[in-house]
Protein backbone atom coordinates (compact mmCIF):
# COMPACT_ATOMS: atom_id res chain seq x y z
CA UNK A 1 0.00 0.00 0.00
CA UNK A 2 1.16 3.51 -0.69
CA UNK A 3 -0.12 7.08 -0.52
CA UNK A 4 0.95 10.47 -1.80
CA UNK A 5 0.36 13.91 -0.35
CA UNK A 6 1.81 17.42 -0.45
CA UNK A 7 3.31 18.66 2.79
CA UNK A 8 4.35 22.16 3.73
CA UNK A 9 7.56 23.23 5.48
CA UNK A 10 8.73 19.80 6.68
CA UNK A 11 11.98 21.34 7.92
CA UNK A 12 10.16 24.08 9.92
CA UNK A 13 11.74 27.10 8.29
CA UNK A 14 8.66 29.16 7.42
CA UNK A 15 8.55 31.71 10.22
CA UNK A 16 6.87 35.08 9.74
CA UNK A 17 7.12 36.02 6.08
CA UNK A 18 9.74 33.39 5.29
CA UNK A 19 8.69 30.80 2.73
CA UNK A 20 8.62 27.08 3.27
CA UNK A 21 9.08 24.32 0.72
CA UNK A 22 6.23 22.22 -0.64
CA UNK A 23 7.18 18.57 -1.06
CA UNK A 24 5.44 15.46 -2.30
CA UNK A 25 5.47 12.77 0.39
CA UNK A 26 5.31 9.20 -0.88
CA UNK A 27 4.55 6.60 1.76
CA UNK A 28 5.16 2.96 0.83
CA UNK A 29 4.75 0.27 3.48
CA UNK A 30 4.98 2.90 6.22
CA UNK A 31 8.23 4.27 4.83
CA UNK A 32 8.18 7.88 3.59
CA UNK A 33 10.08 9.47 0.70
CA UNK A 34 10.12 13.15 -0.20
CA UNK A 35 10.39 14.99 -3.52
CA UNK A 36 10.86 18.77 -3.60
CA UNK A 37 8.40 20.43 -5.98
CA UNK A 38 10.42 23.62 -6.31
CA UNK A 39 7.45 25.62 -4.99
CA UNK A 40 7.91 27.75 -1.89
CA UNK A 41 5.13 29.73 -0.18
CA UNK A 42 4.45 31.52 3.10
CA UNK A 43 2.43 29.78 5.80
CA UNK A 44 -0.57 32.06 5.20
CA UNK A 45 -0.46 31.08 1.50
CA UNK A 46 -0.97 27.36 2.10
CA UNK A 47 -4.30 25.71 2.92
CA UNK A 48 -3.93 22.34 1.24
CA UNK A 49 -3.62 24.36 -1.96
CA UNK A 50 -1.78 27.59 -2.72
CA UNK A 51 -3.92 30.65 -1.92
CA UNK A 52 -3.55 34.45 -1.71
CA UNK A 53 -1.01 34.66 -4.53
CA UNK A 54 -1.38 36.07 -8.04
CA UNK A 55 0.22 32.91 -9.43
CA UNK A 56 -1.77 30.53 -7.22
CA UNK A 57 -3.52 28.83 -10.15
CA UNK A 58 -0.25 28.21 -11.98
CA UNK A 59 1.45 26.86 -8.86
CA UNK A 60 -1.46 24.56 -8.02
CA UNK A 61 -1.44 23.34 -11.60
CA UNK A 62 2.28 22.57 -11.32
CA UNK A 63 1.73 20.64 -8.07
CA UNK A 64 -1.08 18.65 -9.65
CA UNK A 65 1.15 17.68 -12.58
CA UNK A 66 3.94 16.53 -10.27
CA UNK A 67 1.59 14.46 -8.09
CA UNK A 68 0.02 12.90 -11.16
CA UNK A 69 3.41 11.86 -12.53
CA UNK A 70 4.51 10.52 -9.15
CA UNK A 71 1.43 8.30 -9.06
CA UNK A 72 2.04 7.13 -12.63
CA UNK A 73 5.60 6.01 -11.88
CA UNK A 74 4.90 4.51 -8.46
CA UNK A 75 2.00 2.52 -9.91
CA UNK A 76 4.34 1.23 -12.58
CA UNK A 77 6.68 -0.19 -9.92
CA UNK A 78 3.75 -1.69 -8.03
CA UNK A 79 2.33 -3.32 -11.17
CA UNK A 80 5.70 -4.88 -11.90
CA UNK A 81 6.13 -5.87 -8.26
CA UNK A 82 9.49 -4.12 -8.18
CA UNK A 83 11.09 -2.21 -5.28
CA UNK A 84 10.49 1.53 -5.46
CA UNK A 85 13.42 3.39 -7.02
CA UNK A 86 13.15 7.06 -5.98
CA UNK A 87 15.83 8.19 -8.42
CA UNK A 88 13.75 6.69 -11.23
CA UNK A 89 10.64 8.45 -9.90
CA UNK A 90 12.40 11.82 -9.80
CA UNK A 91 13.85 11.33 -13.27
CA UNK A 92 10.41 10.45 -14.61
CA UNK A 93 8.81 13.53 -13.06
CA UNK A 94 11.25 16.01 -14.50
CA UNK A 95 11.91 14.23 -17.78
CA UNK A 96 8.31 14.86 -18.75
CA UNK A 97 7.70 18.12 -16.96
CA UNK A 98 8.22 21.72 -17.96
CA UNK A 99 11.64 21.85 -16.33
CA UNK A 100 13.31 19.52 -18.78
CA UNK A 101 11.79 19.99 -22.21
CA UNK A 102 13.79 22.98 -23.40
CA UNK A 103 15.63 20.79 -25.90
CA UNK A 104 12.33 20.35 -27.74
CA UNK A 105 12.19 24.06 -28.52
CA UNK A 106 9.96 26.89 -27.37
CA UNK A 107 7.00 26.16 -29.65
CA UNK A 108 7.01 22.46 -28.76
CA UNK A 109 7.04 23.37 -25.07
CA UNK A 110 4.12 25.78 -25.45
CA UNK A 111 2.17 23.12 -27.35
CA UNK A 112 2.68 20.67 -24.45
CA UNK A 113 1.80 23.24 -21.83
CA UNK A 114 -1.45 24.62 -23.27
CA UNK A 115 -3.56 21.54 -22.34
CA UNK A 116 -2.22 21.79 -18.76
CA UNK A 117 -3.24 25.43 -18.21
CA UNK A 118 -5.80 26.06 -15.50
CA UNK A 119 -7.94 28.32 -17.71
CA UNK A 120 -11.35 28.27 -19.37
CA UNK A 121 -11.71 26.60 -22.75
CA UNK A 122 -12.34 30.00 -24.31
CA UNK A 123 -9.03 31.29 -22.98
CA UNK A 124 -7.28 28.07 -24.00
CA UNK A 125 -8.38 28.73 -27.60
CA UNK A 126 -6.57 32.07 -27.44
CA UNK A 127 -3.38 30.26 -26.46
CA UNK A 128 -3.76 27.89 -29.42
CA UNK A 129 -4.18 30.91 -31.68
CA UNK A 130 -1.06 32.45 -30.14
CA UNK A 131 0.84 29.29 -31.06
CA UNK A 132 -0.46 29.49 -34.64
CA UNK A 133 0.62 33.13 -34.90
CA UNK A 134 4.11 32.35 -33.58
CA UNK A 135 4.50 29.55 -36.11
CA UNK A 136 3.42 31.90 -38.90
CA UNK A 137 5.84 34.60 -37.67
CA UNK A 138 8.68 32.10 -37.80
CA UNK A 139 11.31 34.07 -35.87
CA UNK A 140 10.46 32.93 -32.35
CA UNK A 141 10.74 29.14 -32.42
CA UNK A 142 13.62 28.21 -30.12
CA UNK A 143 14.52 29.36 -26.62
CA UNK A 144 17.50 31.21 -28.10
CA UNK A 145 15.06 33.30 -30.16
CA UNK A 146 13.73 35.02 -27.02
CA UNK A 147 15.45 38.37 -27.50
CA UNK A 148 14.18 41.92 -27.02
CA UNK A 149 14.73 42.54 -30.73
CA UNK A 150 12.56 39.58 -31.71
CA UNK A 151 9.76 40.65 -29.36
CA UNK A 152 9.76 44.06 -31.05
CA UNK A 153 9.81 42.34 -34.46
CA UNK A 154 6.89 40.18 -33.30
CA UNK A 155 4.99 43.33 -32.34
CA UNK A 156 5.70 44.93 -35.71
CA UNK A 157 4.65 41.76 -37.52
CA UNK A 158 1.35 41.73 -35.66
CA UNK A 159 0.71 45.35 -36.62
CA UNK A 160 1.49 44.56 -40.24
CA UNK A 161 -0.83 41.57 -40.03
CA UNK A 162 -3.53 43.87 -38.67
CA UNK A 163 -3.28 45.98 -41.79
CA UNK A 164 -2.97 43.10 -44.28
CA UNK A 165 -5.85 40.92 -43.07
CA UNK A 166 -8.52 43.51 -43.80
CA UNK A 167 -11.06 41.30 -45.54
CA UNK A 168 -14.43 41.25 -43.82
CA UNK A 169 -14.39 37.48 -43.35
CA UNK A 170 -11.08 37.65 -41.44
CA UNK A 171 -11.48 40.90 -39.59
CA UNK A 172 -8.74 43.33 -38.59
CA UNK A 173 -6.51 42.84 -35.58
CA UNK A 174 -7.23 45.62 -33.11
CA UNK A 175 -4.55 47.02 -30.82
CA UNK A 176 -6.41 45.29 -27.99
CA UNK A 177 -6.03 41.95 -29.77
CA UNK A 178 -2.33 42.59 -30.32
CA UNK A 179 -2.01 43.46 -26.64
CA UNK A 180 -3.62 40.12 -25.79
CA UNK A 181 -1.10 38.24 -27.93
CA UNK A 182 1.67 39.90 -25.92
CA UNK A 183 -0.17 39.14 -22.68
CA UNK A 184 -0.53 35.44 -23.48
CA UNK A 185 3.05 35.04 -24.71
CA UNK A 186 4.28 36.87 -21.62
CA UNK A 187 2.20 34.52 -19.43
CA UNK A 188 3.71 31.45 -21.11
CA UNK A 189 7.23 32.79 -20.66
CA UNK A 190 6.56 33.60 -17.01
CA UNK A 191 5.40 30.01 -16.64
CA UNK A 192 8.67 28.84 -18.20
CA UNK A 193 10.57 30.97 -15.67
CA UNK A 194 8.51 29.56 -12.80
CA UNK A 195 9.22 25.99 -13.92
CA UNK A 196 12.94 26.70 -14.33
CA UNK A 197 13.04 26.27 -18.11
CA UNK A 198 14.53 29.75 -18.64
CA UNK A 199 16.15 32.18 -16.25
CA UNK A 200 14.26 35.30 -17.34
CA UNK A 201 11.67 36.51 -19.83
CA UNK A 202 12.54 39.26 -22.32
CA UNK A 203 9.28 40.93 -21.27
CA UNK A 204 10.92 41.64 -17.90
CA UNK A 205 12.94 44.29 -19.74
CA UNK A 206 9.90 45.61 -21.60
CA UNK A 207 7.55 46.60 -18.79
CA UNK A 208 4.77 48.80 -20.14
CA UNK A 209 6.13 48.89 -23.70
CA UNK A 210 3.08 47.28 -25.33
CA UNK A 211 -0.09 48.98 -24.15
CA UNK A 212 -3.66 47.83 -24.71
CA UNK A 213 -4.87 51.00 -26.43
CA UNK A 214 -4.17 52.96 -29.58
CA UNK A 215 -1.68 55.35 -28.00
CA UNK A 216 1.25 53.01 -27.49
CA UNK A 217 4.23 54.07 -25.43
CA UNK A 218 6.72 54.61 -28.26
CA UNK A 219 10.16 55.47 -27.01
CA UNK A 220 12.55 57.61 -28.99
CA UNK A 221 15.71 59.64 -28.43
CA UNK A 222 15.76 63.40 -28.29
CA UNK A 223 17.91 65.30 -30.78
CA UNK A 224 20.30 66.08 -27.90
CA UNK A 225 20.69 62.34 -27.21
CA UNK A 226 21.18 61.66 -30.91
CA UNK A 227 23.93 64.26 -31.01
CA UNK A 228 25.54 62.75 -27.91
CA UNK A 229 25.80 59.42 -29.73
CA UNK A 230 27.29 61.13 -32.80
CA UNK A 231 29.83 62.96 -30.60
CA UNK A 232 30.90 59.72 -28.88
CA UNK A 233 33.86 58.04 -30.54
CA UNK A 234 34.90 54.73 -28.93
CA UNK A 235 38.37 53.32 -29.51
CA UNK A 236 38.67 52.35 -33.22
CA UNK A 237 38.45 48.65 -33.91
CA UNK A 238 36.61 47.81 -30.67
CA UNK A 239 33.17 46.26 -30.24
CA UNK A 240 31.93 49.52 -28.74
CA UNK A 241 32.81 51.35 -31.95
CA UNK A 242 30.96 48.72 -33.99
CA UNK A 243 27.89 48.96 -31.75
CA UNK A 244 27.89 52.75 -31.89
CA UNK A 245 28.25 52.74 -35.69
CA UNK A 246 25.48 50.16 -36.22
CA UNK A 247 23.12 52.21 -34.07
CA UNK A 248 23.98 55.37 -36.02
CA UNK A 249 23.13 53.58 -39.28
CA UNK A 250 19.75 52.54 -37.90
CA UNK A 251 19.10 55.90 -36.27
CA UNK A 252 19.55 57.77 -39.56
CA UNK A 253 17.98 55.24 -41.95
CA UNK A 254 15.09 53.81 -39.92
CA UNK A 255 16.12 50.32 -41.01
CA UNK A 256 15.28 47.35 -38.82
CA UNK A 257 18.12 45.18 -37.55
CA UNK A 258 17.75 42.63 -40.37
CA UNK A 259 17.46 45.28 -43.11
CA UNK A 260 20.41 47.20 -41.67
CA UNK A 261 22.62 44.09 -41.60
CA UNK A 262 21.67 43.40 -45.23
CA UNK A 263 22.48 46.95 -46.38
CA UNK A 264 24.69 46.74 -49.49
CA UNK A 265 26.06 49.89 -51.10
CA UNK A 266 25.83 48.12 -54.49
CA UNK A 267 22.03 48.45 -54.23
CA UNK A 268 22.26 52.23 -53.94
CA UNK A 269 22.63 54.63 -56.84
CA UNK A 270 23.92 58.18 -56.92
CA UNK A 271 21.30 60.90 -57.45
CA UNK A 272 23.42 64.04 -57.45
CA UNK A 273 25.28 63.87 -54.14
CA UNK A 274 22.75 61.49 -52.57
CA UNK A 275 22.91 57.69 -52.26
CA UNK A 276 19.38 56.37 -52.87
CA UNK A 277 17.82 52.90 -52.79
CA UNK A 278 14.30 51.66 -53.52
CA UNK A 279 14.02 48.26 -51.88
CA UNK A 280 11.76 45.89 -49.98
CA UNK A 281 11.84 45.09 -46.29
CA UNK A 282 13.17 41.61 -45.54
CA UNK A 283 10.53 40.87 -42.92
CA UNK A 284 7.41 42.02 -44.76
CA UNK A 285 8.35 42.55 -48.39
CA UNK A 286 6.91 46.08 -48.21
CA UNK A 287 8.66 48.61 -50.49
CA UNK A 288 10.66 51.39 -48.85
CA UNK A 289 12.88 54.27 -49.91
CA UNK A 290 16.27 54.75 -48.30
CA UNK A 291 18.75 57.58 -48.61
CA UNK A 292 22.09 57.62 -46.83
CA UNK A 293 22.34 60.75 -44.69
CA UNK A 294 25.79 62.19 -43.84
CA UNK A 295 26.23 60.34 -40.48
CA UNK A 296 25.60 57.02 -42.26
CA UNK A 297 27.97 57.86 -45.11
CA UNK A 298 30.64 58.68 -42.53
CA UNK A 299 30.22 55.28 -40.86
CA UNK A 300 30.25 53.34 -44.13
CA UNK A 301 33.33 55.17 -45.39
CA UNK A 302 35.23 54.21 -42.23
CA UNK A 303 34.20 50.56 -42.66
CA UNK A 304 35.11 50.29 -46.35
CA UNK A 305 31.47 50.77 -47.41
CA UNK A 306 30.45 47.56 -45.67
CA UNK A 307 28.10 47.24 -42.69
CA UNK A 308 29.82 45.53 -39.72
CA UNK A 309 28.11 42.22 -38.88
CA UNK A 310 26.99 41.39 -35.33
CA UNK A 311 24.43 38.91 -33.99
CA UNK A 312 21.33 40.76 -32.82
CA UNK A 313 21.42 39.29 -29.31
CA UNK A 314 25.03 40.39 -28.82
CA UNK A 315 24.26 43.74 -30.45
CA UNK A 316 21.41 44.46 -28.01
CA UNK A 317 23.51 43.40 -25.03
CA UNK A 318 26.41 45.63 -26.10
CA UNK A 319 24.02 48.50 -26.84
CA UNK A 320 23.01 48.51 -23.17
CA UNK A 321 26.65 48.75 -22.15
CA UNK A 322 27.32 51.54 -24.63
CA UNK A 323 24.19 53.45 -23.59
CA UNK A 324 24.95 53.18 -19.89
CA UNK A 325 28.50 54.43 -20.54
CA UNK A 326 27.21 57.66 -22.12
CA UNK A 327 24.22 58.13 -19.82
CA UNK A 328 21.38 56.85 -22.05
CA UNK A 329 19.71 53.84 -20.46
CA UNK A 330 17.75 51.17 -22.31
CA UNK A 331 19.21 51.39 -25.81
CA UNK A 332 17.90 48.67 -28.14
CA UNK A 333 17.74 48.24 -31.89
CA UNK A 334 14.07 49.12 -32.29
CA UNK A 335 14.62 52.38 -30.41
CA UNK A 336 16.77 53.54 -33.33
CA UNK A 337 13.90 52.92 -35.77
CA UNK A 338 11.45 54.81 -33.52
CA UNK A 339 13.96 57.66 -33.23
CA UNK A 340 14.35 57.96 -37.01
CA UNK A 341 10.58 58.23 -37.56
CA UNK A 342 10.02 60.84 -34.87
CA UNK A 343 13.15 62.76 -35.93
CA UNK A 344 11.95 63.01 -39.53
CA UNK A 345 8.42 64.03 -38.54
CA UNK A 346 9.60 66.62 -36.02
CA UNK A 347 11.77 68.14 -38.75
CA UNK A 348 8.76 68.63 -41.03
CA UNK A 349 9.06 65.52 -43.21
CA UNK A 350 5.65 64.70 -44.69
CA UNK A 351 3.76 61.78 -43.17
CA UNK A 352 3.36 59.97 -46.50
CA UNK A 353 7.11 60.22 -47.13
CA UNK A 354 8.01 58.89 -43.67
CA UNK A 355 5.63 56.01 -44.33
CA UNK A 356 7.71 55.13 -47.44
CA UNK A 357 10.99 55.58 -45.55
CA UNK A 358 9.83 53.18 -42.82
CA UNK A 359 8.33 50.63 -45.18
CA UNK A 360 4.91 50.74 -43.51
CA UNK A 361 1.96 49.12 -45.25
CA UNK A 362 -0.59 51.64 -43.99
CA UNK A 363 -0.44 55.29 -42.97
CA UNK A 364 -1.96 54.35 -39.57
CA UNK A 365 1.35 52.74 -38.58
CA UNK A 366 3.20 55.98 -39.23
CA UNK A 367 0.50 58.01 -37.45
CA UNK A 368 1.54 56.32 -34.19
CA UNK A 369 4.71 58.40 -34.22
CA UNK A 370 2.83 61.60 -35.02
CA UNK A 371 0.51 60.94 -32.08
CA UNK A 372 3.47 60.52 -29.75
CA UNK A 373 4.95 63.81 -30.93
CA UNK A 374 1.59 65.55 -30.42
CA UNK A 375 1.45 64.15 -26.89
CA UNK A 376 4.94 65.46 -26.15
CA UNK A 377 3.93 68.91 -27.45
CA UNK A 378 0.92 68.93 -25.11
CA UNK A 379 3.16 67.95 -22.20
CA UNK A 380 5.50 70.85 -22.98
CA UNK A 381 2.52 73.21 -23.09
CA UNK A 382 1.50 71.84 -19.71
CA UNK A 383 4.91 72.57 -18.20
CA UNK A 384 4.81 76.17 -19.46
CA UNK A 385 1.21 76.57 -18.31
CA UNK A 386 2.13 75.44 -14.80
CA UNK A 387 5.01 77.92 -14.68
CA UNK A 388 2.79 80.75 -15.82
CA UNK A 389 0.17 79.85 -13.23
CA UNK A 390 2.88 80.04 -10.59
CA UNK A 391 3.96 83.48 -11.79
CA UNK A 392 0.44 84.87 -11.71
CA UNK A 393 0.03 83.91 -8.06
CA UNK A 394 2.78 86.26 -6.90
Amino acid sequence: MYSTSIIFDRKKKAEGDREGALEVRITVDRKSYYINTGVRVQRKQWAGTVIRRADADALNNRLAIIVRRVNEKVNEFIDRQQPLDMNAVKSYIYAGSSAAVDHNGLLAWIEKEIPLLNVSEGTRKHYWLLLDRLKAFGRIKEWSDLTVENIYEWDGWLHNLANVNSRKDEGVLSTGTIHNYHKHLKAMLNRAVMFGVIDASPYARLVGKFGSGEDENIEYLTEEEMQLILDTHPVPGTQMETVRDLFVIQMYTGLSYSDMQALDIKNYHKDGDAWVYNGKRIKTGVPFVSQLLPPVVDVLERHGWKVPQMHNQKYNAQLKTFGNAIGIEGLHTHLARHTFATYMLSNDARLQNVMRMMGHRKIEQTLRYAKVLAKDVHEDYGIIADKLKGNTRH
